[in-house]
């Protein structure tokens, strides 16, 4: 099969900037990193995004506020192509896809809306590359949830570890849980927050953006009133112990007001229990009890919820003790994934969004 070069652009929900990376792939057998770097946003992009982010509960919010998404999509877009110019001309790699994921701004599987922020005619136009971007849209429309859409990514790297059964944690704004066995068993699922509910508490409560190694958490004190009526509420709404729900979450989906009257780093030490018992349990349900478990996403940098993980669950491995920078998994994943969609390949499964049948998606805008 015919090798592509691929540049994967990734900012998650932490909006703190942009992870890129430059893959070599054929779009199913393996692939190769070329070079990788993260473009940190500046100040003003990073508030900007997060204060419209908190102005946006729902798809009415999405189109009052249209007229100040417009400018701030187009400072994105522009950002990304001065990422682009840059790692392109650094890596003197000839480039055939840039993958543009874009930044999350809102996210409604039920009302089939997924909005991140990006223009990619115009990102095209100012590179000169093909850009593919717009992965989720298809699979709403064919009864997906949208996400995730890393577990053909996770596949690849099954096989590059050569393990024969695994489940992949994604601890980002959102956790999600790939569980992969046999030679084509896949199944993928949101499974609550990651460190979505942690980061808004401090930004909410201080001028910290995140908590460094979970140094904050570590220093308080578990409320235990608040954790279980943060329990009570999320199980209340969602069931993620039955394994056939396949579902998508957006970072406002959570109710955390159960902590506020709590000093910030009680605060932090229940929001980063209440996020360790949601992945925990779901860890113990027979489809995602594996013989591996390997950590991506930013959360895996916070030893104070990894550690405790690690309490209830041994087998708990980050991704890096394999060889891979944990950094540029999903960057990595947008690379490969903008190849498949340009093979016309499946990115999306009934295993892993819920969507009918396996398809493709992926707008493409030729250079």
């Amino acid at each position: 099969m015919k090798s592509y070069c691929s540049l994967g652009l990734m900012s998650g929900t932490s909006a703190d900037g942009v992870d890129a990376s430059i893959i070599q792939s054929d779009g199913d057998t393996g692939y190769k990193v070329i070079l990788e770097k993260y473009f940190k946003y500046g100040q003003n992009i990073y508030e900007n995004i997060h204060n419209l982010k908190e102005k946006i509960s729902n798809s009415k919010d999405l189109r009052n506020l249209s007229k100040k998404i417009q400018p701030l999509e187009k400072e994105i877009t522009l950002f990304h192509a001065n990422v682009v110019n840059e790692i392109a001309k650094e890596s003197k790699s000839n480039i055939d896809f840039v993958g543009f994921h874009g930044q999350t701004i809102f996210h409604n599987a039920k009302e089939k809306i997924s909005k991140q922020l990006g223009d990619g005619k115009l990102l095209s136009k100012l590179t000169k590359k093909t850009v593919i971007y717009d992965f989720r849209q298809n699979d709403l429309k064919n009864g997906g949830h949208g996400a995730p859409l890393t577990p053909i990514f996770h596949k690849l790297l099954k096989t590059k570890f050569k393990i024969k059964e695994v489940t992949f944690v994604n601890i980002g704004g959102i956790t999600n849980i790939t569980t992969l066995w046999n030679e084509d068993n896949m199944l993928g699922t949101d499974i609550g927050p990651g460190m979505c509910l942690i980061d808004r508490w401090l930004r909410q409560e201080s001028k910290i953006n995140y908590d460094e190694n979970g140094i904050i958490a570590k220093s308080g004190k578990v409320n235990k009133k608040a954790l279980d009526q943060l329990l009570n509420n999320f199980y209340e709404k969602e069931n993620i112990l039955s394994t056939t729900s396949i579902q998508s979450f957006d970072t406002k989906y959570f109710d955390f007001s159960f902590v506020k009257g709590l000093s910030l780093e009680d605060g932090a030490a229940t929001l980063t229990e209440f996020t360790a018992q949601i992945i925990i349990s779901a860890l113990k349900t027979k489809d995602y009890k594996k013989e591996k478990i390997i950590l991506c996403g930013g959360g895996r940098k916070n030893n104070f919820l990894i550690e405790r993980l690690k309490e209830e669950n041994r087998v708990i491995k980050l991704i890096d003790e394999y060889g891979v920078d944990g950094d540029f998994v999903e960057s990595q994943a947008f690379a490969y994934l903008a190849i498949r969609s340009y093979l016309k390949l499946p990115i999306s499964f009934p295993g892993t969004t819920g969507v009918k049948k396996p398809c493709s998606a992926g707008e493409i805008f030729q250079a």
